[in-house]
């Protein structure tokens, strides 16, 4: 499973607050823990206003580029605080995200274009998210054809079919699953990747809810998630479900980070 670590995103209260005093400290502890938990990049979302964000997102990085060298995700609704930022960045990550609205694609293909970047491709249009998972695999199909005019190939490409909140719609998973199966099946190089706490808004028990959205989306074939990398459940069932799908040989990943106590309960540090 590749690993976005989710907690440096304006939206969260404490980090919203560290960017408006300026916490460098708390940042750089956030991008460090992440990066030692194992995440494969660092997601970088400032969550402010329009004005501010490319200035708050040059901020962040640079703070994220002094504490760990785990690459970085990118991330913005706006591919133009996109651009302005690019080249801050040190070493090649992911951009998150473009999608079929407006000129997303136009402005971040060029970018990552001849690069090893990859990026993140939400299954929306002008119109919005369709309901129906043909619609969502017709737009993952769009987007992968404007990406090979840029000679950008499927395996740089992270689809997002965009799970919606089960609470409005029952039969969110099972889209979600259906349209992760039939892009594979077109791309077989492409990665399918998620959030994971959409799915449970309006829930009780969250947690749980999201857990289980993972290990079911794994098993249709999601291979890359935004989430939470310090959350030690949501690492056991990562490993537990590679090791169901036989991609942990002899089950020595699992087993390995249970024994170095980073998944199962905390044990109490020896006298």
């Amino acid at each position: 499973m590749i690993i976005i670590g989710e907690k440096i995103n304006g939206t969260i209260p404490n980090v919203k607050q560290a960017i408006e005093t300026k916490n460098e400290g708390f940042i750089h502890d956030l991008a460090m823990k992440q990066g030692q938990a194992g995440a494969a990049y660092i997601d970088v979302c400032a969550g402010t206003a329009p004005e501010l964000e490319a200035e708050t997102l040059a901020w962040l990085i640079d703070i994220v580029q002094q504490a760990t060298d785990t690459p970085i995700a990118i991330d913005s609704p706006n591919p133009k605080a996109i651009e302005a930022v690019f080249n801050c960045v040190k070493h090649p990550g992911l951009i998150n995200s473009v999608s079929l609205e407006g000129d997303k694609c136009d402005v971040i293909f060029p970018l990552i274009k001849g690069t090893p970047w990859q990026t993140v491709a939400l299954t929306c249009d002008n119109a919005g998210i369709p309901k129906d998972v043909q619609s969502r695999v017709k737009i993952a199909g769009a987007i992968v054809e404007k990406a090979q005019a840029y000679a950008i190939t499927p395996d740089k490409i992270h689809i997002d079919p965009l799970v919606t909140a089960l609470s409005a719609d029952n039969q969110s998973l099972l889209n979600f699953a259906a349209a992760a199966r039939k892009v594979k099946e077109l791309y077989p190089d492409i990665k399918v990747t998620s959030g994971l706490s959409n799915i449970s808004f309006g829930m009780p028990l969250r947690k749980i809810m999201n857990q289980n959205f993972l290990a079911l989306a794994m098993f249709a074939g999601m291979n890359s998630a935004i989430l939470d990398p310090l959350n030690r459940d949501i690492i056991a069932t990562i490993l537990a479900v590679e090791a169901l799908l036989g991609q942990d040989r002899h089950c020595r990943n699992y087993a390995n980070a249970y024994r170095q106590n980073k998944i199962g309960p905390v044990k109490a540090a020896a006298d």
